[in-house]
């Protein structure tokens, strides 16, 4: 990965939205070898996708929670079972297996206390090998999306 290379991915972690041509002109690249530094770094994975930040007070979910779990037995089938059923509850928007205790950090998000409070109590208490569930309500983000700092050459 060049200095080039590093210009494309912080202007497109700025804004992925730009189309190739406005890429191009940012970083002062012709337009044919911009499209295929971009292409090539999709095909290597160091671009995996791109998608829409998303307001969640403007969607009604201004409730944030952080949810550390301990599992009762640690061994791979029940890793592999709570990590299957987490996946499936849509108000867990970042789930992190750790080292030591806790197990897992999740990050839930819902529209307020009383709907937090449902989801723990019918669907996060009931995950599978859940010994014990710790919640901490987030205050504020300070640092949140944050673009990847980019390894220099």
């Amino acid at each position: 990965m060049d200095k080039i290379d590093r210009k494309i991915l912080a202007e497109l972690q700025s804004d992925g939205r730009l189309s190739v041509t406005e890429l191009a002109e940012r970083i002062g690249l012709s337009l044919s070898p911009c499209h295929r530094r971009v292409r090539a770094l999709e095909q290597s994975g160091v671009i995996s996708g791109y998608r829409t930040q998303l307001n969640p007070g403007a969607l009604g979910l201004n409730f944030s929670a952080l949810v550390f779990v301990t599992l009762r037995e640690g061994d791979r089938h029940a890793v592999a079972a709570f990590e299957a059923a987490v996946v499936d509850i849509p108000q867990v928007i970042e789930a992190q297996r750790l080292f030591g205790d806790p197990d897992y950090l999740l990050h839930v998000i819902t529209r307020d206390l009383t709907a937090f409070q449902q989801l723990y109590d019918e669907q996060l208490s009931a995950l599978p090998s859940v010994q014990r569930l710790t919640s901490t309500l987030v205050m504020k983000s300070v640092v949140k999306d944050r673009p990847l700092p980019l390894p220099q050459a």
